[in-house]
């Protein structure tokens, strides 16, 4: 049985959605509309205790790295572009065109593009550390103010 639950964070609200203890997605305030929670999913909390704990740390600036048990669903290519994703240190930025590199193929920033896109588990599996190679802030699933807000904080931190 899926759960799901809420949390309020700076940024706005999120929806968390797992499995069995697994993390499965995390949906920002303006993309809740789009998702329908089926009848026999359950809302819970507390299976989501280290979700909500880490989210909390990391918006107060007092967590670098997330440890959860995420289950991101998924093509091949986007859990390898989604695993490259998690190696981008905390407050740095890196290119779609280096995540191309990194997985092997170095003519697919396209691709790792719309890997990121697609990435389930934002700010955890942290997409927004990826930018334009001439620095800009492109597409991000909560909108580029969010992806500020994000860069911001852990560039403050």
């Amino acid at each position: 049985m899926r759960q799901y639950c809420y949390y309020q964070s700076p940024i706005g609200k999120l929806l968390l959605i797992g499995n069995e203890g697994l993390l499965e997605e995390l949906h920002f305030s303006n993309n809740l509309k789009q998702i329908s929670i089926s009848e026999d999913w359950q809302y819970d909390e507390t299976c989501f205790k280290n979700v909500l704990e880490q989210l909390s740390e990391y918006f107060a600036g007092n967590r670098q790295e997330f440890d959860l048990k995420i289950a991101p669903q998924g093509t091949t290519f986007q859990k390898l572009v989604w695993q490259e994703l998690q190696k981008i240190p905390f407050g740095q930025t890196t290119s779609y065109g280096e995540i191309a590199k990194r997985v092997g193929n170095s003519k697919a920033s396209r691709a790792v593009g719309m890997a990121n896109g697609k990435n389930p588990i934002p700010i955890i599996v942290p997409c927004h550390r990826v930018i334009g190679k001439d620095g800009s802030l492109t597409g991000f699933g909560g909108g580029l103010d969010v992806k500020r807000q994000l860069l911001k904080l852990e560039n403050d931190a």
